[in-house]
């Protein structure tokens, strides 16, 4: 008798290793909104970051602002070779902790969705233009593409990804309500649009692969800020050293192991030391976690009241050092200031334009305005119009619109 497909195909494909208790396992998926069937080949998580990097969010990464540098040079990090890092990153400490390698990178891949062009300047604008209709929050706006914005499926809107996956996008920096949550931070109200049809468990941290991808996303901006620093020539190694001691003793090591070594390999080794010092300190935190508690599964980790994976309190406080250092060399630099303001007024203005004439955007947009009915619902489409704009695609816009 011919064997059935389906069951010829039934565990092809899957490639790893088996997952400790405390991993979210993708055969015991919560679900999601819209039930599929699932598929005989990609597990759950497997078919999610597929989706994800199929997604046109994804592709527009590529043109969207990491940090404000000077665009004259090709080595620069984009937002998209920034969520590659973080990506690989998460990966890796989800393998060393015994997780599903397959969510921690779905969840690292679509983290940074719902950026602006033109990065934090650009969101900084966008909130201020919208505090009238509740602001704009870029991981909230994360949230609304994949589960609203891309339109690529006949069946539903989104991409509809499981459980697992929204619960890592949505919490990975903590819980959002609840005692967990910032004490200053106003909830986005899409999360709690979306909760009440699909409940996330907002008061709770996210599982380990989801608080993987978060630290994973510090480690690697915070390593290739300061390349991207170095090489835009607005502080050197030495200037960090000087500020961060952790900083000092690496460079030590590297100038003390190959004395002489040129500049440009004095600054890759120092950043793979950083990484994999990082890395192992967050393993190593976690581990220790792990085995003194025992955690018997996925909600055992969600529910236990404080991180799981992050950096023991001295890496803490190189991580505050290192940041505090970007901050005043890099984020404030009197170059990247101007671009600054210029990307503030670019989206500024076209916020604007297309509030007061609907119809100087593009006519999907402009029917899906025109329907909302008021005010408020008409300014959120104007937003998700604009935070899914590439940098290139905001600056034709302004001169279109402004022949500037």
């Amino acid at each position: 008798m011919q064997e059935d497909a389906s069951s010829r195909l039934t565990g092809i494909g899957f490639g790893y290793r088996p997952r400790a208790p405390w991993a979210c396992d993708p055969e015991a998926t919560r679900g999601r909104l819209i039930p599929e069937p699932e598929s005989p080949t990609r597990t759950a998580f497997q078919r999610d970051r597929d989706r994800i990097i199929h997604s046109t969010a994804f592709r527009r990464l590529k043109l969207k602002t990491q940090v404000f540098i000077s665009d004259d040079g090709d080595h620069y990090r984009t937002r998209l070779t920034h969520t590659i890092e973080v990506s690989q990153i998460a990966r890796a400490i989800s393998r060393a902790l015994e997780a599903d390698e397959d969510l921690a990178e779905a969840v690292a891949l679509c983290h940074d969705f719902g950026h602006t062009p033109f990065g934090h300047a650009g969101e900084d604008a966008l909130n201020a233009m919208m505090k009238p209709f509740g602001g704009f929050d870029h991981n909230a706006q994360s949230l609304r593409v994949v589960t609203k914005l891309e339109r690529r499926y006949a069946a539903f809107d989104g991409l509809n990804l499981c459980w697992e996956t929204l619960d890592g996008l949505v919490k990975h920096n903590g819980p959002v309500t609840g005692d967990g949550a910032s004490a200053d931070e106003t909830v986005p109200a899409y999360f709690l649009e979306f909760d009440a049809q699909f409940p996330l468990g907002l008061s709770e941290w996210c599982g380990i692969e989801g608080q993987a991808a978060a630290i994973a996303d510090d480690i690697a901006y915070n390593t290739h800020d300061i390349d991207d620093g170095i090489r835009a020539g607005l502080f050197t190694l030495d200037d960090l050293a000087e500020a961060v001691p952790f900083v000092a003793d690496t460079l030590n090591e590297v100038r003390d192991r190959w004395p002489g070594l040129e500049f440009s390999r004095i600054t890759h080794e120092f950043q793979r030391r950083q990484i994999t010092a990082m890395v192992e300190d967050v393993i190593e935190g976690a581990r220790t976690i792990i085995s003194q508690e025992k955690p018997e599964n996925a909600d055992a980790i969600r529910r236990r009241g404080s991180q799981t994976v992050g950096f023991s309190p001295e890496m803490r406080e190189t991580d505050r050092l290192l940041k505090a250092f970007l901050f005043d060399r890099m984020y404030r630099a009197p170059g990247i200031m101007t671009f600054r303001a210029l990307a503030e007024d670019t989206v500024t203005r076209l916020f604007e334009r297309y509030i007061t004439d609907l119809s100087s955007i593009p006519s999907e947009w402009r029917r899906e305005a025109v329907l909302q009915g008021d005010e408020a619902r008409a300014a959120r489409i104007v937003a998700d119009f604009i935070a899914g704009m590439t940098d290139s695609y905001a600056l034709k816009e302004i001169e279109r619109l402004f022949d500037a």
